[in-house]
């Protein structure tokens, strides 16, 4: 091995130490997925279903919805992407309504919305405007108001918090230029002043959304001489904090994202959110209700672009016939319905989750937003394919010349974030996956951590046989009962067998994955990513099954076609589990991974000529620090991972 693949074997594995730390060790309380990777399909976990027309039956709330509707009907959302600024007006309105303080609770001068609440308006709000979703979520969901809550003193809470209800906008301050994912090399620093009575904060932080217009940030540092990180309220008038440049993107034009930068700016010690060096772990907690926004503003969008497929489709002819009846485009109909159902279905249960006490949702809030967002993407992409060239054509353009202006184009750039904001996908597989084999960890991690000594080993190994082999044993026993389960579901109880039984597999298939590839586990993403997409698909089937099974009892609105609409979803979902598990131990991942590290290499470089190319090197493209650091600032070596 190289001195250069040492370095970085080292710098994995400190930044596996710090992520390690900064996790939840312990479950707060029960979890439907995490019992899933276990074997445990507990289906009373979600059943009946929380349907959220009960959940959000409060007339305070449903005057607001309602307020709110009909302001989001006259806000011109094609003249924000137009002009690329949050109008002032529209901005006083919100304000006025008091939907910067929708999740803030009453006794700070909030609305005190539970979260299934919240859930519905930004579903509104993704059905119309991304611009503004993307304001209102990153300064309610992960700004100050969501950290505040749970982890704040009561000082902090009565400073900041009816500030932001009454329309304060904030941010959450963590990327860095030269950091993304990877809290270990976070290069902004606040050190304790020699009083003791403030932090001294200098760096830089990258894609601060809400950045350019914010009051205040939650500002991510790390003590430079322990390498603790801790959570910080910074006002961005104070002294030393600065602007240094506003971010544009190919979607949400309108984005306040900034690049911001801090010279020495003294934060009074108070200031601190919680304990010094909780930081991550306030961030990891903020984040498991805050990206819930996204999952909840993707239905909406889900649901515009099912409407305009279904009227474009019955009124635009081909070959003799509307377009929806040739059976392409009905295929394409009826994937975008049922996915549109079991979009709803996971959003709404994890809503409704996230307000059950004894119920712990970071599973959940990843699989909904993974899940989601890349679903919703696809929908973008077949709306666009059947809307044709009117979908790529520009709103004003085909109002110029006198047809119906939709525009998919924007609703296409905007969309493509959602993969990306508050996680991307690949992280939350990585996420889930840790999460996935937590319980094997605590039972059997110490067969594969190198530094347990030998001794230790092989006194462990009675106790770890006898946990595996009634562990695995329970799982081939339980299945002879799954015949006899759900019979009272009618036609969706074979759906829920299949869960049960796919439930165990996926339990099984975890356990031999830890038993073939050991300490190498967690660099075979392929195996992991499968894993984490069959967990995340049956989760989505229990969820549509399950309020198609309580909507059908309740009599509710479209009772019947959702039995319809959970079976067609569940039946095709079915086969993609099944794909999945087959490729887990058939697949061609070692081959890919060595082709992978060959064109790395430049060794099938020659296939890029004939090309104009691009004129940089790899070294031009490497990431730099912002505009406006300090000269001679770089990336700095990861400090010791000391997180309290």
């Amino acid at each position: 091995m190289s001195e250069h693949e040492r370095r970085q074997e080292d710098d994995v594995a400190h930044s596996r130490e710090v992520a390690e730390a900064a996790r939840e060790a312990d479950w707060q309380g029960k979890g439907f997925l995490r019992d899933l990777f276990l074997g445990r399909f507990d289906f009373g976990l979600i059943h009946p279903y929380p349907l959220p027309e009960l959940q959000a039956s409060r007339p305070e709330f449903q005057r607001f919805e309602e307020d709110f509707r009909r302001f989001l009907e006259r806000v011109d959302s094609d003249a924000i992407d137009e002009h690329g600024d949050y109008p002032a007006d529209v901005i006083d309105e919100l304000r006025r309504m008091g939907a910067f303080g929708m999740k803030i609770p009453r006794e700070y001068g909030g609305l005190g919305f539970s979260q299934v609440e919240y859930g519905r308006i930004m579903q509104l709000l993704g059905s119309r405007d991304g611009n503004l979703t993307a304001l209102l979520s990153a300064h309610q969901s992960i700004g100050v108001p969501q950290p505040l809550k749970t982890f704040g003193s009561e000082e902090l809470k009565h400073r900041y918090l009816p500030r932001c209800a009454k329309g304060a906008i904030s941010g959450f301050a963590l990327t860095e230029a030269l950091v993304g994912s990877d809290p270990a090399r976070l290069s902004t620093t606040a050190e304790l002043s020699p009083d003791g009575t403030h932090y001294v904060l200098n760096g830089s932080k990258l894609w601060c959304t809400n950045g350019t217009i914010a009051e205040l940030l939650v500002v991510m540092a790390r003590d430079p001489k322990t390498g603790a990180i801790s959570a910080f309220v910074v006002e961005t008038d104070w002294p030393g904090v600065e602007v240094v440049h506003r971010s544009h993107f190919m979607g949400l034009r309108a984005l306040a994202n900034a690049v911001l930068r801090f010279d020495g700016v003294r934060v009074p010690r108070e200031n601190l959110i919680g304990k010094e060096g909780r930081g991550l772990k306030i961030a990891l907690t903020t984040l498991n209700a805050g990206r819930l926004s996204i999952p909840a503003a993707v239905v909406g969008g889900a649901k515009v672009a099912l409407e305009l497929d279904r009227k474009w489709a019955s009124t635009r002819s081909q070959w003799g016939m509307e377009i929806g009846k040739h059976e392409a485009i009905a295929h394409k109909l009826a994937w975008l319905a049922s996915t549109t159902y079991a979009m709803e279905s996971i959003s709404d249960l994890a809503q409704a989750l996230a307000d059950r006490k004894g119920y712990d949702i970071r599973l959940e809030a990843a699989a909904t937003k993974e899940w989601n967002t890349v679903q919703g993407w696809r929908v973008c992409d077949e709306t666009m394919q059947i809307r044709g060239g009117r979908g790529y054509e520009k709103k004003s353009s085909l109002e110029a010349r006198g047809e119906a202006g939709v525009g998919v184009e924007r609703w296409m750039r905007d969309a493509r974030i959602n993969l990306i904001f508050e996680g991307s996908s690949e992280i939350m597989h990585l996420f889930m996956a840790r999460e996935a084999v937590d319980r094997h960890l605590q039972i059997s991690g110490l067969l594969i951590d190198p530094k347990v000594p030998a001794a230790r080993k092989v006194a462990a190994l009675p106790g770890i046989a006898w946990f595996y082999a009634t562990w695995y044993l329970g799982l081939w026993l339980r299945g002879l009962a799954t015949p006899f389960r759900f019979r009272s579901m009618g036609r969706l109880g074979r759906h829920l067998r299949f869960v049960d039984r796919a439930s165990r597999k996926l339990a099984r298939q975890v356990f031999h994955g830890m038993v073939v590839h050991g300490a190498r586990l967690e660099r075979k993403q392929g195996f992991l990513f499968r894993l984490v997409d069959v967990a995340n698909e049956l989760f989505a089937i229990a969820a549509s099954v399950s309020r198609a099974a309580t909507t059908a009892r309740a009599g509710g609105r479209g009772a019947a076609e959702g039995e319809v609409l959970a079976d067609r979803f569940a039946v095709a979902s079915g086969r993609k589990v099944k794909g999945l598990f087959r490729a887990l131990w058939r697949n061609s991942d070692g081959a890919e991974y060595e082709l992978g590290r060959a064109v790395l290499a430049g060794r099938h470089a020659w296939l890029e000529e004939g090309a104009v190319g691009l004129g940089l090197s790899a070294e031009d493209l490497a990431p730099r620090p912002p505009p406006g650091a300090k000269r001679g600032e770089k990336e700095r070596p990861a400090a010791p991972a000391t997180v309290a």
